[in-house]
């Protein structure tokens, strides 16, 4: 079997236990594809110039042990640095968190050009807009871009709606709107006191239909090259309407229905030309009763070995064959 070369590119400044980043990479490690994997924190000073796109800057690395795990220093990866040959790599993982720069990106395809990067940069800009969700409109509820203040009245005018920025996430800025009064989080405001604040030309959101109900759960399905691996439901802290972790919800494993699968077979022909092997898929319920695809999420998508460990499945294991799948599809 052929083996490849393989270097992570992470930072490890915002890591806890729970990151996925370390059961997938001692997967990796061990997968009978990998010749050896090595992994680079922007966490460490001395890889300030090459985060901060300087052309020919040094990259410091560390090789990926057995023993490679979690630790509040982050000794596993400040530890045995050595300077990163970029062109003897194969495949360029990608597990930073969001929001990714265009300009970072664009850096990441000149270093590594003609190499493999997982997720490829360009799809993961394009993808990282909530604007991208238009390209499914029979997967979503109704939605509209509003750059305007007049937009924004007329979307509203029809049922409670709900903003979100181009590209933000974890929920950060999201605003919802019924009538004259506008949710801020736990905040309320009058709509014109909103409207006012907004300065033209200065603002993008996706506009889409409150769902009334949305505490039954944003369920998280996370797939691979394709596949549904697994799902996680989360649910809304006591008198919130967001879903998010990040803002109080609570994460419970869960299973993937038949409109969901139905979801997965539209975008995925579409994110995988993109070159994107592993994202997350986020649903809601619609005023139907069926869900519908809220979110697409193609940066360093989390919560695989959680799932696992609930579902007792080799789930993160699967995972790096299917990336490797995707790799060697992608290569012949």
């Amino acid at each position: 079997m052929e083996k490849y070369k393989v270097l992570v590119l992470t930072d490890h400044t915002g890591h806890s236990k729970e990151n996925s980043l370390y059961a997938l990479v001692t997967e990796m490690k061990v997968h009978p594809n990998t010749d050896q994997i090595d992994i680079a924190t922007r966490g460490n000073l001395s890889n300030k110039d090459f985060f901060n796109q300087v052309k020919n800057a040094t990259l410091w690395v560390t090789k990926v042990t057995e023993d490679f795990a979690f630790s509040e220093n982050g000794k596993h990866l400040n530890a045995d640095l050595f300077v990163a040959a970029l062109n003897s790599y194969d495949l360029i993982w990608l597990r930073m968190p969001p929001p990714l720069s265009k300009s970072f990106l664009d850096f990441l395809e000149t270093v590594f050009a003609k190499k493999m990067i997982v997720n490829d940069p360009k799809g993961i800009y394009k993808t990282g807009s909530k604007e991208f969700l238009l390209n499914f409109p029979t997967c979503c509820p109704p939605m509209k871009v509003c750059r305007s203040k007049a937009e924004i009245i007329a979307f509203k005018s029809q049922f409670p709606i709900v903003l979100k920025p181009f590209r933000e996430y974890g929920g950060k800025g999201i605003v919802k709107i019924a009538g004259d009064e506008v949710s801020l989080g736990k905040e309320k405001i009058p709509f014109a006191q909103f409207l006012n604040g907004l300065t033209p030309g200065k603002f993008e959101y996706l506009g889409v239909k409150f769902l009334k109900n949305v505490q039954q759960g944003d369920k998280r399905i996370i797939v691979v090259n394709g596949k549904i691996l697994g799902a996680s439901l989360r649910l809304p802290a006591k008198d919130s309407w967001l879903c998010n972790v990040a803002m109080g919800g609570k994460s419970i494993v869960s299973e993937v229905d038949e409109s969901e699968r139905k979801i997965v077979a539209t975008i995925n022909p579409v994110l995988a030309k993109m070159g994107i092997a592993m994202y997350g898929v986020d649903t809601l319920v619609g005023d139907n009763g069926q869900r519908i695809l809220s979110e697409i999420n193609t940066t360093s998508i989390g919560g695989l070995p959680q799932v696992a460990a609930q579902q007792n499945l080799p789930l993160v294991a699967e995972a790096i064959d299917l990336i490797w799948q995707f790799f060697l599809q992608k290569n012949k």
